[in-house]
C-alpha cells in the first residue's frame, strides 16, 4: 500500500498488476479453446490444399462383383491408381436395388476419396421405383463422368417366325399379351427396354420377371420364354451359335460386333434408344476441382485405343463425358424413365 501526495491511501499500484494478470490467463484460456475448436476445420483446409488424392481411393459397386458395371470399375480402378498416384479400390456393396451402396457414398465425406460407379438403369430409374429413398439423386451426388455406355440386343428364341422389328410389331399385334417377354427383373435394364418398346410400337408382351437375367436368358434360350433385351456381352454367344435370333440392337448406333444387325432405332421404331449407362459419382459437396480432375482422368482413360477395343470385345463402349454432359444425362434420364415407369403403370414400392 502506498499515499499518494495528500496522504490518501492508493490501493491502484497493487490492484492493476492483478487485473492485468487476470486478463492474461482469460485471453489464454479463449485462445487454448478457439485453437482446439479450430483444430478440425484447419485439418480440412490444409488437405483441401493438398494435391489430390492424398490417400487411398474407394470405388463403390452397389451391385455384385462380375457384371458389366463391376468390370467397367475394375478396368478404370486399375488405370486411375497409375494415374492419381494413389491406390484405386473397388468395393461391391450391393443390396436393395443398389440403394446400400449409393446412400453409402451419398453419406461419404465429399473429399473425393469415395466414389459411386453404378449403371443409370438404377440410378436414374430408383427415384420413380421407390417412394422415398435415402438420398436425393440429383442434390446428393455430383455427377463425375458417364463412362462408358452397353447397349443392349433384342433377341427371340428361334420358333418366334420373325426376323425383323417390324414382323415381330407386326405379328404381337395379332397377338396382344400372347408373346412372353423374359427380364432380369423389375425395373432392369432389359425389363425397361421391353416396356420403352411396348410404349413405343402399341404392342403388349407378358412380361416376366426374373430373380436376376442369367435365369431369364437361360428360359429364353430353352424355348420357354419367346423374347427378351439382354446385354450384348452375355446373348452374343447364343447369337453366333444360332439358339437365339438378334433381332436389333437398342443403342444409338449399331455394334462392331454384330455390323449387320440393324437399331431398334432404323428399324421402325425412330428415336428408340435404351442402353447401360454407366457413371461415376462423387458425394454432392464434392469440390469442383476434384470432380473436375476425376473426370479428365477417365476420359483420357477412355480415349486410349487399346483399353477402347479391349472394352470393345466386350460388348462396352466407353464415353468418359464432362461432368456437365453427365448432369444432363441423369436429369434427363430421370424424367425419361419415370414417364415409362407411369406409363406401364408400374407402382413404386
Amino acid at each position: 500500500m502506498t499515499h499518494d501526495r495528500d496522504g490518501e491511501t492508493n490501493q491502484d499500484s497493487h490492484e492493476m498488476p492483478r487485473q492485468i494478470m487476470t486478463r492474461r490467463t482469460a485471453l489464454r484460456t479463449i485462445g487454448g479453446a478457439l485453437a482446439t475448436a479450430l483444430a478440425p476445420c484447419s485439418i480440412a483446409l490444409a488437405q483441401t490444399q493438398q494435391a489430390y488424392p492424398w490417400r487411398a481411393i474407394r470405388i463403390v459397386v452397389p451391385l455384385p462383383p462380375g457384371g458389366n458395371v463391376d468390370i467397367i470399375a475394375r478396368g478404370f480402378a486399375q488405370r486411375l491408381t497409375a494415374a492419381l498416384g494413389q491406390q484405386v479400390l473397388v468395393d461391391n456393396k450391393g443390396g436393395a436395388g443398389t440403394v446400400i451402396g449409393s446412400e453409402a457414398v451419398a453419406r461419404s465425406e465429399p473429399d473425393g476419396h469415395t466414389l459411386l460407379v453404378v449403371g443409370a438403369g438404377n440410378l436414374t430409374v430408383n427415384p420413380a421405383l421407390f417412394k422415398k429413398l435415402p438420398y436425393d439423386t440429383e442434390r446428393d451426388f455430383a455427377p463425375v463422368s458417364v463412362m462408358a455406355q452397353v447397349p443392349l440386343i433384342l433377341v427371340v428364341h428361334p420358333s418366334l417366325p420373325v426376323s425383323t422389328v417390324r414382323e415381330l410389331i407386326a405379328y404381337a399385334r395379332q397377338r396382344p399379351g400372347e408373346i412372353n417377354l423374359a427380364n432380369g427383373s423389375t425395373g432392369s435394364a432389359g425389363h425397361l427396354a421391353g416396356e420403352l418398346f411396348m410404349s413405343m410400337s402399341g404392342t403388349r408382351y407378358q412380361s416376366i420377371p426374373y430373380k436376376g437375367n442369367a435365369p431369364a436368358l437361360a428360359d429364353t434360350v430353352a424355348g420357354h420364354m419367346m423374347m427378351m433385351f439382354d446385354t450384348l456381352s452375355t446373348a452374343l454367344p447364343y447369337v453366333r451359335s444360332g439358339r437365339l435370333r438378334a433381332i436389333a440392337v437398342t443403342g444409338g448406333e449399331r455394334s462392331p460386333l454384330l455390323p449387320q444387325t440393324p437399331t431398334v432405332a432404323e428399324s421402325g421404331l425412330p428415336g428408340y434408344e435404351a442402353t447401360v449407362t454407366i457413371c461415376m459419382l462423387a458425394p454432392g459437396a464434392t469440390p469442383a476441382a476434384v470432380v473436375q480432375r476425376l473426370s479428365t482422368e477417365v476420359a483420357r482413360i477412355a480415349r486410349a485405343p487399346e483399353i477402347r477395343a479391349q472394352f470393345a470385345e466386350q460388348g462396352i463402349e466407353l464415353v468418359g463425358s464432362t461432368p456437365e454432359a453427365c448432369a444432363d444425362f441423369v436429369r434427363t434420364d430421370i424424367a425419361k424413365w419415370r414417364k415409362v415407369i407411369q406409363e406401364a403403370g408400374i407402382k413404386p414400392e
